[in-house]
């Protein structure tokens, strides 16, 4: 009964397989169309302005320029994660690439590297 089974799970898994397209996992030219029309580079500015005015980021007093798409950002920081959130703030306003220039403190990259020490003691039980 058991080698039975077997061969019905083993055969069924011989005929769905093949059966999957080829071309399945890899991404559609359809599928990129979808995503619209590409901002402007005025529109993409506009719209990393008002998320900066709006963000702790904005505080630290980055430069960012515009040009066919790809977004230039330079400037530094004393938190390490507002490097990350200039560039996902580019991407979700439409830039096509974002060159990240931010330099971020030695007295920044110290903590992080102390927090991620601490953070992997493990503790005992």
């Amino acid at each position: 009964m058991h080698r039975l089974f077997a061969f019905f799970v083993a055969l069924s898994l011989f005929l769905i397989i093949p059966a999957a397209p080829a071309h399945a996992t890899a991404p559609s030219r359809k599928a990129a169309s979808q995503r619209g029309p590409t901002p402007s580079d005025a529109q993409i500015e506009a719209t990393i302005r008002t998320k900066l005015a709006k963000s702790k980021i904005g505080k630290d007093g980055f430069r960012f320029r515009v040009q066919h798409g790809v977004v230039t950002w330079e400037g530094n920081t004393n938190v390490m994660q507002h490097k990350g959130s200039a560039t996902r703030m580019a991407r979700t306003a439409g830039a096509v690439q974002v060159i990240n220039n931010i330099q971020v403190s030695a007295s920044a990259k110290a903590k992080a590297s102390a927090q991620l020490k601490k953070a992997s003691v493990v503790q005992p039980q």
